[in-house]
C-alpha cells in the first residue's frame, strides 16, 4: 500500500520527518506538524487515492514508513470509534474531511478511565503528541458522512501492528 503517494511524494515526506533527536522530540513534533498542515491543506490528495473502507467501521491505509515512523490514511465510516487508549510512541494527526469527535480520560487505574473533555475536530485540525502523557483519548465518527484523517506515528510499522500501549474502560464520574 506504500505506493499510495507515489515515490517522490512517500521520500519527500519521510525525509521531512527524519529528525536528529529521533520520534520524542519536539522538533520532530514540528516537522509533523508541517507534514500533517501541508497534508490536510490539499485534500483532494488523500482523497483520490484507492483508500480501503469499511462501513460503520475505520480503517487504517499505509501511506509511507520507515524503521521510524509510520503514516497512516484513516477513512472512518459513521459510527466508527476506537478504543479507549494511550500511545508507546508519538501520535500525531490531521483531519483531511469530516469531523471527528476527540474525547481525552484520566486514568483511574491500570485498566479503567473517566472522561474529561469532549471536541469536535473539523478539517484542517491537526494535532501532536509526545508518548509522555498520559495522552489518553478516543476518537469517533458520528457522522454524517465519512471522515478522513492522516496520523503520523513514531513506530516501525513492520516490527509492531499498532500504536496502542494500552487500552481502558471508560468509567463514570
Amino acid at each position: 500500500m506504500q505506493g499510495f503517494l507515489g515515490e517522490e511524494r512517500r521520500g519527500a515526506v519521510l525525509n521531512a520527518l527524519r529528525t536528529h533527536e529521533g520520534t520524542c522530540s519536539r522538533d520532530y513534533l514540528a516537522a509533523a506538524r508541517s507534514v500533517l498542515t501541508e497534508l490536510v491543506a490539499v485534500p483532494e490528495l488523500i482523497q483520490r487515492l484507492p483508500l480501503l473502507r469499511k462501513p460503520g467501521g475505520y480503517t487504517r491505509n499505509l501511506l509511507a514508513g520507515n524503521e521510524a515512523v509510520s503514516v497512516w490514511a484513516m477513512v472512518w465510516g459513521e459510527g466508527a470509534t476506537t478504543s479507549i487508549h494511550d500511545h508507546h510512541c508519538s501520535c500525531c494527526f490531521g483531519l483531511v474531511a469530516g469531523t471527528l469527535s476527540e474525547t481525552w480520560y484520566r486514568a483511574i487505574d491500570a485498566k479503567r478511565a473517566m472522561a474529561t473533555e469532549e471536541h469536535a475536530r473539523q478539517a484542517g485540525y491537526v494535532a501532536c503528541m509526545l508518548p509522555t502523557g498520559p495522552n489518553i483519548h478516543r476518537m469517533q465518527n458520528r457522522g454524517p458522512g465519512e471522515a478522513i484523517s492522516i496520523h503520523i506515528y513514531g513506530y516501525d510499522h513492520q516490527l509492531q501492528e499498532s500504536s496502542i500501549e494500552t487500552e481502558y474502560v471508560a468509567v463514570a464520574g
